[in-house]
């Protein structure tokens, strides 16, 4: 049996907040954001919207997207760095929230990698027989972990949500091969103390060697090469870096994903955000080859390598 992606949606709070907003708050300029990270703007949540809230505006969709109801889910699996509390998990208040009352539900906590972690034990469920249908949901409140007084820091992240209904597809189609790891050691290089603490050129290093070498890992996994791959969506962390794992693709410009200018890193919710752009602006169609794949705090990273269809 073999696990894909059936349904997916997304959710992005209202409130923009632009490169020009916060150069009236802080030492920076739009020009040095830009120039460095490709970003120039970001979505924040206000107060009354939690990471629960976000998980559950993205998940109707994509329920609606499958067409199926709550009550067919068999597991709920949120990858989030930013619960409402440190329990219950968001999964349990989502589920509870979606009426989704036969459903296991936890907590994945994998950073920026944590869609690809939640993605890759979906498709185990589901090859095995065990379930049927597994959300998946990325989603992120980093402004609540922000320090914006520290412009390292504050000029890179917007909160979001993205989520995909993961179940069988037919013979050819879905999740094709996966790559998960992780570095302990580099944990030092990007963690939480009371807001987000950021070591920019390790984690640039380890960026960019990672995305690349896992995008080639798991095609050579699935017996394929860089002439088959139709579309890279990559984490939305930093242009330099996305730009050099396309490059290790030898990908022309146009078959990469790029959301990092509207939205910042939005972490766990970065990837299945890119996809549903990408998806509804029409360029990725039925048979593609899509290669997904991401890095986060921990040190962790995650890629897949998806034959895009039911």
């Amino acid at each position: 049996m073999n696990a894909g992606f059936i349904g997916i949606g997304r959710y992005t709070p209202d409130k923009i907040v632009t490169n020009a907003d916060l150069e009236k708050v802080m030492d920076t300029s739009d020009e040095w954001i830009r120039t460095r990270t490709g970003i120039e703007e970001r979505r924040i949540a206000d107060d009354s919207i939690d990471t629960s809230d976000m998980a559950f505006f993205a998940a109707e969709k994509a329920l609606e997207d499958a067409g199926i109801s709550a009550e067919q889910l068999d597991m709920i699996l949120v990858a989030t760095v930013t619960p409402d509390q440190p329990f219950p998990s968001v999964a349990c208040m989502l589920q509870e929230r979606l009426g989704a009352k036969k459903a296991a539900a936890m907590d994945i906590s994998a950073a920026c990698a944590g869609f690809m972690y939640g993605v890759v034990t979906a498709k185990q469920f589901i090859e095995t027989g065990a379930f049927t249908n597994v959300l998946v949901v990325g989603v992120e409140k980093l402004s609540k972990v922000t320090d914006w007084n520290d412009r390292n820091t504050a000029v890179l992240f917007g909160d979001g949500a993205g989520a995909a209904v993961i179940g069988p597809v037919s013979e050819g189609k879905g999740i094709l091969s996966f790559e998960l790891g992780a570095d302990g050691s580099g944990g030092k290089h990007l963690y939480q103390d009371e807001f987000i603490i950021m070591n920019g050129r390790e984690v640039f290093k380890f960026a960019v060697r990672q995305m690349g070498e896992s995008s080639l890992n798991v095609l050579e996994k699935a017996g394929l090469s860089k002439e088959d791959v139709d579309f890279l969506i990559p984490h939305q962390a930093n242009i330099r870096i996305m730009e050099a794992s396309r490059e290790r693709l030898e990908l022309p410009v146009e078959k990469m994903s790029k959301t990092v200018h509207k939205y910042g890193n939005t972490s766990a919710a970065s990837i299945p955000i890119s996809l549903v752009e990408e998806v509804e602006a029409g360029k990725i169609k039925d048979d593609d080859l899509i290669v997904m794949v991401g890095f986060g705090g921990g040190l962790t990273w995650g890629a897949i390598a998806v034959r895009w269809g039911r």
